[in-house]
C-alpha cells in the first residue's frame, strides 16, 4: 500500500520536516541563476508586484528556462533525502507497485493532453477573437525542446512532493489516508497564492488549485502510485506552456497562440472541478478497475 508499510520508528514524522527542509533548500538554491540575471542586467525590481511582471522584463524563453532551474536542482534533492536519509528505494514515493508503471504516466499524459488541446483549439475556432496567432518558427523550437525536457521535470517534482513526500509524512503522522489527501490539497493550493493569475483572477481561484490537488490525491490513493498525476499534470503544463500563453499566466512563452480576451473566473471553473474531474477519475477507475473506494480514501491504519 502506498501510505502504508513506512516503519514510524525508522521514519518518523520529525526526519520527514527534515527532509522537506532539505528540498527547499536546494529549490531556493536553484533560483540563483534567475536573481544573478536580474541584478547583473540592473532591473529596477522595487515597483514589480508579481511574478508576471518580472518575467515580463525578460526574454520569453530565457524566462521559461530560469523559472524552472529551481525544480532541476530540486529533483535530485528529493533523490537524496528518499534513499540516503530514509534508506528507502526512490520508487517507495512514486508507487507501491514493484516497479514504475509508465504505462500508467503515458497513458494519462495522452488523455488529458489530447483532451487540454481539443478544448483550446475548440475555443480558438469559436471565439477566434479572443486569440492572436504567435508562431514563430525558431522560438517555437527553442520553447519546445525547453518545455519538453524542464517541465515534465517540474511537475515530476510536485507530484513528488506533494503526492509522495508529503502525503506519506501525514500518514505516518496522522495513520489514515483521509488527512493526508486533505493536507496536500490545500498546501498545494495555498502555495498557488503567489501565482500571477491570482492577481488578475482574484483568490477565488484558490478553489480550482485545491480542487486539482484533492483530484490528483484521489487518483493517487486509488491507485496507490503517483503515475497517473505524473502523467496528468505533466500534460497539463506542456499544452499551457506550447500550445497556448496569456499576459497574466505564470508561464510566459513563445506560444502557439495568445489568449488576449480578458479573463473571468466563472463557469470555466465548476466545469473543470465538478464534470471534468469526475469523468477523468471514471475513466481511470474504468480501466484500472478500481474498487474499495472507501477503503482506500479514507482507511486509518495502526
Amino acid at each position: 500500500m502506498f501510505l502504508e508499510g513506512i516503519d514510524s520508528k525508522i521514519n518518523p514524522f520529525i526526519k520527514y520536516v527534515k527532509g522537506l527542509l532539505i528540498i527547499i533548500f536546494f529549490h531556493f538554491f536553484g533560483q540563483i541563476p534567475l536573481s544573478l540575471y536580474l541584478i547583473f542586467n540592473k532591473f529596477n525590481l522595487e515597483n514589480l508586484e508579481n511574478q508576471s511582471e518580472i518575467f515580463s522584463l525578460l526574454p520569453p524563453n530565457l524566462g521559461l528556462f530560469l523559472i524552472l532551474i529551481p525544480f532541476l536542482t530540486t529533483l535530485p534533492a528529493i533523490w537524496y533525502v528518499v534513499v540516503k536519509l530514509h534508506n528507502q528505494s526512490f520508487k517507495r514515493i512514486v508507487t507501491s507497485r514493484k516497479k514504475i508503471d509508465f504505462e500508467k504516466i503515458t497513458f494519462a499524459f495522452l488523455l488529458w493532453g489530447l483532451i487540454s488541446a481539443i478544448m483550446v483549439l475548440s475555443d480558438y475556432f469559436i471565439n477566434p477573437h479572443d486569440y492572436e496567432l504567435n508562431f514563430k518558427p525558431l522560438s517555437f523550437l527553442i520553447l519546445f525542446l525547453i518545455a519538453a525536457f524542464m517541465i515534465p521535470i517540474q511537475t515530476s517534482v510536485e507530484e513528488l512532493i506533494f503526492r509522495g513526500y508529503l502525503m506519506q509524512a501525514f500518514g505516518i503522522l496522522f495513520k489514515n489516508r483521509l488527512i493526508p489527501l486533505i493536507f496536500t490539497a490545500g498546501i498545494f493550493g495555498i502555495l498557488h497564492l503567489w501565482n500571477p493569475e491570482i492577481d488578475k483572477l482574484g483568490t477565488e481561484l484558490i478553489w480550482y488549485y485545491i480542487g486539482t490537488g484533492l483530484f490528483l490525491g484521489i487518483i493517487t490513493l486509488m491507485d496507490d502510485g503517483i503515475e497517473l498525476a505524473l502523467g496528468f499534470h505533466a500534460a497539463n503544463n506542456l499544452v499551457t506552456a506550447i500550445l497556448v500563453t496569456a499576459s497574466w499566466t505564470a508561464f510566459q512563452t513563445e506560444s502557439i497562440l495568445i489568449n488576449i480576451s480578458e479573463p473571468s473566473l466563472g463557469k470555466e471553473l465548476f466545469i473543470t472541478l465538478l464534470i471534468i474531474y469526475p469523468i477523468l477519475t471514471i475513466i481511470f477507475a474504468k480501466k484500472y478497475q478500481w474498487k474499495n473506494w472507501k477503503k482506500q480514501l479514507f482507511n486509518s491504519f495502526g
